[in-house]
């Protein structure tokens, strides 16, 4: 079993992790947007005035899961320390 100690390092790394990813992932389409949306456009027939909204509503909700499965529990954790 792990202690309230560990289990809230577990979450701050998974935090710091996770909102690394993200960050990269929303530099990389706004670095690369062309890029990617030629690319994704052939592969799923979509225009890139229709990829756009996909890609912010998936930057949004994974934005959303990070503090809801991630950052809450740290904060909730590091209160009961």
């Amino acid at each position: 079993m792990m202690s309230i100690e560990q289990l809230t390092t577990l979450f701050g790394w998974l935090s710091i992790i996770n909102i690394v990813l993200l960050s990269f992932s929303a530099i990389m389409i706004l670095a690369f947007k062309d890029f990617i949306t030629q690319i994704q456009s052939k592969l799923f027939k979509l225009s890139a005035t229709e990829l756009m909204p996909i890609y912010f509503r998936f930057l949004a909700q994974y934005k959303l899961l990070i503090m809801v499965f991630n950052v809450t529990p740290y904060l909730a954790l590091k209160l009961m320390i």
